[in-house]
């Protein structure tokens, strides 16, 4: 399986990492030059107007000599960076100041003072007499209420650009800090996410080609690691899940072919002569012996498979659970007489209505009845005792036969499960009894319990709602 997902995210990180430069260095660029001309236009319309109003108009007065004036202009244009020209109002050069490989006309060619506009500078080679893009700012120099003269100031764009340049040493430095951050981050999301991840999705690979016992490594508690436990939780309730379904089927398969063993055997012995004709009877009985476990067999797996399927609907209805009881116990008389086992009925005066299925709560009584005269000696008693407490109705049936060892009691309620004890008396018995009964019960929210001590006998008890 190709890392995709692995192969994507570093995708994501060198493009995140292109775009963050390319933004940077444009965009960031861009807006940081912006604002660096916004400012120093301001601070170098200020300074112009401060030198014109406050040394420039004295030229005019003869209070001041030109030298003077000029060198007034060459400390401002240390100070600013910039050439400094003083001119007349007719664009007739008085003096200046400039930079290195530049100079000043003696006429401004096409002077107009107003060419600013609304704006505080302009930009451009101002009429050819630069080789580079400059900041025009122009102040006029007032004497007597009269502008005399202008003080143009010339500072060029690329002094700003490397400013622009320096000031965004930082942002890069920032940038690449980030950077790194975000690979830490790259790193946390392998080893926490994709790493995990990728376990997940090989143990998923594992279950589907049907290596159950595949297991994942759970390293930390997060929604990671929970997930990680829940899938091997999964993989192993199907593993037991697959196990109790061999050990159905070769229960069923167990069960099926030694009647059918039988019965085959039977029918050819008496088709072939081997069984004489008066003889016929007698195997014959044994035959429908057999045919009824196989029905019994059937008829019980049709009932746990309802369960199964979640497709059981009760029916629930009221009715008397004591007059089922009596009617139940009622078709065991061949059987009780034949072992010489009563039935004793411990029931309350009164009518106990209860809400069930009394279809299989019947079938419930059918099958504890059935064990317990099945598990008792002869001249034994059955004993069946209803009580009240609260909103329910308790049902109890108790034998005093052989009982059920202790590490066999949690074991009875499996299905196919027959103790060692059992084997020799119950001879029909499919082992899905107690599993019916205790499906049953739990189908209508309530309990079943069961307390047995080996040579005294065995008790189920049940609860059932009350109807009033």
């Amino acid at each position: 399986m190709r890392s995709t997902l692995h192969i994507k995210f570093a995708l994501l990180y060198i493009i995140f990492a292109f775009l963050g430069v390319f933004t940077t260095a444009t965009l960031g660029r861009q807006l940081l030059l912006n604002r660096i001309v916004a400012t120093n236009s301001e601070s170098l319309y200020q300074e112009a107007n401060l030198i014109a109003s406050n040394y420039l108009p004295s030229y005019f007065t003869d209070n001041t000599t030109s030298w003077a004036v000029h060198s007034q202009l060459n400390a401002m244009r240390i100070y600013l960076d910039a050439s400094l020209w003083f001119v007349a109002a007719d664009g007739t050069l008085i003096t200046s100041s400039n930079l290195e490989n530049t100079s000043a006309p003696e006429v401004i060619d096409a002077f107009d003072p107003a060419e600013t506009g609304g704006k505080q500078y302009l930009t451009g080679e101002y009429h050819g007499y630069f080789n580079e893009e400059v900041m025009t700012v122009i102040a006029p120099v007032i004497q007597g209420f009269q502008t005399k003269g202008y003080l143009l100031v010339h500072q060029p764009f690329s002094a700003l650009e490397t400013r622009c340049s320096r000031m965004m040493i930082p942002f890069y430095i920032t940038l690449m800090v980030l950077f790194a951050l975000s690979f830490i981050f790259l790193l946390g999301f392998h080893y926490f996410i994709y790493r995990p991840l990728s376990l997940i999705t090989e143990a998923a690979t594992q279950y589907a080609s049907g290596n159950l016992d595949y297991e994942i490594p759970v390293y930390t508690q997060d929604e990671m690691g929970y997930l990680s436990a829940s899938l091997n939780y999964m993989s192993a309730q199907l593993g037991d899940m697959e196990d109790y379904q061999k050990k159905i089927v070769a229960n069923v398969s167990h069960d099926f072919r030694s009647p059918l063993t039988s019965i085959r055997g039977y029918v050819e012995a008496m088709t072939d002569g081997t069984i004489p004709p008066e003889l016929h009877e007698k195997y014959l009985n044994i035959i429908l012996f057999e045919t009824e476990r196989l029905t019994d067999l059937t008829n019980d797996l049709l009932t746990l498979n309802e369960f199964d399927t979640k497709e059981l609907l009760l029916d629930k209805t009221r009715f008397d659970i004591q007059e089922m009881i009596k009617k139940t116990a009622a078709s065991f008389e061949g059987v009780c007489i034949e072992k010489r086992v009563s039935i004793e009925l411990l029931l309350l005066p009164e009518q106990a209505f209860v809400l069930a299925d009394s279809r299989k709560i019947q079938q419930v009584l059918y099958n504890l009845i059935d064990n317990a005269i099945k598990f008792s000696e002869n001249d034994d008693a059955v004993k069946i005792e209803v009580t009240q407490r609260g909103g329910k109705v308790f049902v109890s049936v108790k034998d005093s036969g052989i009982g059920i060892s202790k590490r066999e009691i949690n074991k009875i309620w499996e299905r196919f499960y027959k103790s060692d004890a059992s084997r020799g008396k119950d001879k029909k018995g499919t082992g899905l009894g107690l599993s019916i009964v205790k499906e049953a019960i739990l189908a209508h929210d309530e309990h079943i319990n069961v307390i047995s001590t080996e040579g005294v006998g065995t008790e189920f008890i049940f609860s059932l709602a009350r109807a009033e």
